[in-house]
């Protein structure tokens, strides 16, 4: 627990009382506890509470700056990751009923896969080799069915200086106070919504930072000066211009693609270019990427950009499965951001204790991973019912067992 009482103790100084910092470690504790829901009636019975008014005031009138935690846990995670990052942008969505949730309506969610009544958050994390964390978070406000709307913005609490911004506008907004914040990244990525977006790019270009954007298809390009679709210089490529890399590490093995570069807007300065192309060696899918650095790259290396952001979907798994970023039962603008970060602290923690780990396991397991950990400091806090030795040994079992399992599993795929 040095490690969460570190982390504690950074933000301790953002709370101008003693309760709501107290409240505040129960609510993060509880985040990390063995519960099925993480609202504020169950960490309020986790923590021997006798009701959940203290959690509940914790996130909706207590004062405390939700915005200065968020940079004490963006310094957390730098710190304990490392530099040399690649900054990954993208959303989730949080399904709610009714329509009081500041931001919900009908709108596409990518995690329900359709469109349903949510609320749409935007995210920025962090990934170099020891782990990725959420940096950043941005609540989605449609221009129309809120904005347009004073009272009901009012009666969600949103502020009144908010304005309309698209996912690409918040996207860029949080990796340029990342930048200014001094995070030592040197790439950003993200999928079609932020790729297509220009005014994203040139922001990027504008500080020669690189990037690696995906882009649909039927975007255009320029290609030796005439403008074509992207999908139109992939047919163009000859077969002995594919190359066979590994695009990093999935949950059921190695992602090996086929890949092709092209030189794009030759005519452009202060740096250089690249339409990256991505195919599946088994379906022939392909995918499209806009990409710049200020100096020549090999293609490798834009490879391995595209394939950090998936970082960005496991840490909404994680985030979401381990520390409740999705369970708050809370409407209002200021709750909302104050939930969301306290979960993304909580996260940061175990992306912390995972990268602190060594290398290489005594025990032939795999690594602890960050279900592993939470499970393990659940366990470790409830230590007067267990002994500490049998906690470890059900943790060593179950990392022996997936190890192996894992083992087989990739060797069948590499030998079908």
């Amino acid at each position: 627990m040095v490690i969460f009482n570190e982390l504690m103790a950074r933000i301790a100084g953002r709370f101008g009382r003693i309760e709501p910092r107290r409240a505040a470690n129960a609510y993060v504790r509880g985040l990390l506890a063995d519960l099925d829901r993480k609202n504020c009636w169950n960490l309020a019975e986790h923590a021997g509470l006798a009701g959940p008014q203290k959690l509940q005031r914790l996130l909706r009138t207590a004062r405390w700056d939700a915005d200065a935690v968020r940079d004490d846990v963006r310094a957390f995670v730098v710190d304990r990751l490392g530099p040399g990052g690649v900054l990954i942008a993208d959303e989730t969505g949080f399904v709610k009923k009714g329509a009081r949730s500041a931001g919900v309506q009908r709108q596409y969610s990518g995690t329900a896969g359709r469109i349903e009544n949510c609320q749409i958050g935007v995210f920025l994390a962090y990934a170099t080799p020891a782990g990725r964390a959420l940096l950043d978070r941005r609540l989605y406000l449609p221009e129309h069915t809120w904005l347009a709307d004073s009272d009901r913005c009012q009666a969600a609490g949103i502020p009144d200086e908010a304005g309309f911004a698209t996912k690409p506008a918040l996207a860029t907004a949080m990796v340029l106070a990342a930048l200014q914040a001094g995070v030592p990244a040197r790439w950003v990525t993200g999928d079609e919504v932020y790729g297509q977006d220009p005014r994203l790019r040139a922001a990027l270009e504008e500080r020669r930072m690189g990037y690696v954007l995906a882009i649909a298809g039927n975007r255009r390009v320029e290609l030796e000066g005439v403008q074509v679709n992207a999908a139109e210089v992939a047919a163009r490529v000859a077969d002995r211009h594919w190359h066979r890399y590994r695009a990093g590490q999935g949950a059921k093995g190695p992602r090996w693609y086929a890949w092709a570069w092209a030189h794009i807007d030759e005519n452009a300065t202060n740096g250089y270019r690249w339409l990256l192309i991505r195919r599946n060696l088994t379906t022939g899918e392909l995918a499209f990427y806009r990409c710049y650095a200020p100096t020549r790259q090999p293609l490798i290396a834009l490879v391995k950009i595209a394939g950090v952001r998936w970082a960005v979907e496991e840490s909404f798994q994680a985030a979401k499965g381990q520390a409740g970023l999705d369970h708050y039962q809370v409407r209002g603008w200021t709750a909302w951001h104050r939930h969301i970060t306290l979960a993304m602290l909580a996260l940061a923690l175990l992306a912390a204790i995972a990268a602190a780990q060594p290398s290489s396991t005594t025990d032939d397991g795999i690594p602890l991973t960050l279900p592993e950990i939470r499970r393990l400091l659940a366990a470790l806090v409830l230590i007067r019912h267990r002994s500490i030795t049998d906690v470890l040994r059900w943790s060593h079992w179950r990392r022996r067992h997936q190890a192996t399992a894992r083992h087989y599993h990739y060797q069948r795929r590499s030998n079908p």
